[in-house]
């Protein structure tokens, strides 16, 4: 009796590997671009040709001697790894030598290299990546990859890619996410021989703003944070969207490299999300990158054929350092609550001292508190004037004294009693039971009468107690209650306030952990610098001939 049970024929092998490694335009893009990344390459560009199925990579990394590009296009055969211990401690991009070979099963390929120290070879390869033709090639230094008609046999895949337009999206994002986790590299994509992107070189909050044309460097914060990892060190690096600044309709910029490439890594994604809680407007997301620095030993690449996915070590911690480094960036840094010299705050507001309905307070000799923004007036009752390092600070006080509170029901949410109990009327079953769910004691207290007698502290001495219950009654979370009651006892717009008690606010409010937006999402201050203020003065006229004289 024949054995069903057959090994299947090279061939077949191969093509079922390339089609694992190799299923689109933008992942044949991927592939060379990390080989070339691998190859230590400063300047990468990526040539298209939707129509024709093709792809070009150029790069001026090291290079390929002759017996290399023999071997290259060959089954698992790479440079990078040797042996099983080697997987343990991957430091390159690739490592699994199937590019190039799944490549020449679904296209035709060429390569042409050349090392520093060398003569160009101009290689074509056979569908089962052996040297079909060899010559010499005049090249400089660095290596270029043709692929045509890819997908020759696939006539499916082509189809199911969808069109041009999608294709070069897909490629213009994988060329994204290398320059963000690679910005120290020169990036060109063209199409059809015509130049469509150029990144250049800077640091990741440089390049953002060239990916995402709508976002400017101002809008950003970056960061970079280290860690000791066993005997070696591992480290954080990001930048985000500042949340008064710089947020999404969709959840599309949430994302975390790992050792030089984008990867799914859904945990830390959601500590990403976590971590810009409340500091947004409704149905808003946050712009965020993170690069994890991560130790080899604590990486498993071997997941998937793509490497989009990984096995990392203790994630529960990354997940807390991530969460720590976004608070740490949200907050109000030092350097910008530097002291300044108060006078020229105080004259500058003078200048519309007879128009306004405010104060202005005499300057007084700063503290000693070197990071302190200090209160100078009140605005119509509604906005502190603050000293800031290079001009001044507008905050609106009650979505300051909103965060305030807010973060302090977060810390210490406390219920106290009611004597007497507030009595409520007409309830439905749905809001008593949301009431009990905040911990709140309802009571039948007579027909569609029910007492309640307990309630967050900051609403106990309100005269609108009542309405309040009813407001938290109407459904939410407890961190929505807790936005709820921060909101209706934070300070009203309108209300004087002394200096005094400005300046209390305001030190209150620095120390907040996300100060630049209320609950809600809604910006707290408007900074007025001081270079901006003498554009506008035409403080940099010489006087003379701007007058003509």
């Amino acid at each position: 009796m024949v054995s069903l049970i057959q090994p299947l024929p090279i061939e077949v092998v191969c093509r079922i590997a390339a089609g694992e490694a190799i299923d689109s335009l933008g992942a044949a893009v991927r592939e060379l671009v990390e080989n070339a990344l691998d190859a230590g390459a400063t300047r990468i560009v990526v040539s298209i040709n939707p129509e024709r199925w093709g792809v070009r990579v150029s790069d001026n990394g090291w290079g390929m001697a002759l017996e290399d590009l023999r071997q290259a296009a060959t089954a698992h055969s790479t440079s990078k790894i040797r042996d099983c211990p080697d997987l343990e401690r991957i430091t390159s991009l690739g490592f699994r030598g199937e590019a190039l070979h799944s490549l020449a099963q679904l296209a035709d390929l060429e390569v042409i290299s050349r090392p520093r120290e060398g003569e160009g070879w101009r290689v074509v390869y056979d569908n089962r990546g052996e040297p079909l033709r060899v010559e010499r090639a005049a090249i400089a230094p660095g290596t270029v990859v043709i692929l045509s008609r890819l997908f020759r046999d696939w006539l499916h895949r082509r189809q199911a890619l969808g069109r041009a337009s999608q294709q070069l999206r897909e490629v213009q994002q994988t060329v994204a996410h290398a320059a963000l986790c690679h910005p120290g590299v020169t990036w060109q994509i063209c199409v059809e021989n015509r130049m469509v992107l150029t990144f250049s070189p800077g640091t990741m909050r440089d390049l953002l703003p060239q990916i995402l044309p709508k976002v400017r460097p101002d809008d950003l914060q970056d960061g970079r944070a280290e860690f000791a990892e066993g005997e070696g060190k591992a480290a954080i690096e990001w930048v985000l969207g500042l949340p008064d600044r710089c947020h999404r309709r969709r959840l599309d910029w949430v994302k975390v490299a790992v050792n030089g490439r984008v990867v799914k890594l859904p945990e830390v994604e959601r500590a990403i999300v976590s971590a810009f809680v409340r500091t947004l407007p409704r149905d808003r997301y946050p712009l965020c990158l993170v690069h994890l620095k991560v130790a080899p030993a604590h990486i498993d690449w071997n997941r998937n054929p793509a490497k989009s996915e990984l096995y990392l070590h203790e994630p529960e911690r990354w997940q807390q350092r991530v969460t720590e480094a976004i608070e740490r960036s949200l907050r109000l840094s030092s350097a910008n609550l530097a002291a300044t010299d108060a006078q020229r705050v105080v004259q500058l507001v003078k200048v519309a001292e007879n128009t306004g309905s405010y104060r202005v307070a005499n300057p007084q000799k700063p503290q000693n508190l070197p990071h302190r923004l200090r209160a100078v007036a009140q605005v119509s009752n509604t906005y502190i004037v603050a000293e800031h390092p290079t001009g001044l600070w507008l905050i609106e006080q009650h979505i300051a004294h909103e965060r305030v509170l807010y973060e302090e029901l977060c810390d210490r949410w406390q219920l106290v009693p009611l004597e007497p109990p507030i009595v409520l009327s007409n309830l439905e079953a749905k809001q008593i039971e949301q009431l009990q769910r905040l911990g709140i004691e309802v009571d039948p207290f007579g027909e569609q009468m029910w007492a309640v007698r307990n309630i967050p502290a900051l609403l106990k001495e309100r005269e609108d107690g009542a309405e309040a219950l009813l407001e938290l009654s109407l459904g939410g979370d407890l961190q929505a209650a807790q936005v709820a009651t921060a909101c209706r006892s934070a300070i009203r717009n309108g209300t004087p306030m002394t200096l005094d008690q400005l300046q209390l606010l305001l030190d209150r409010w620095q120390q907040t952990r996300n100060p630049r937006t209320c609950p809600h999402g809604r910006p707290i201050y408007l900074a007025l610098e001081e270079t901006a203020l003498a554009r506008f003065f035409r403080r940099h006229w010489v006087i003379g001939k701007s007058h003509g004289i």
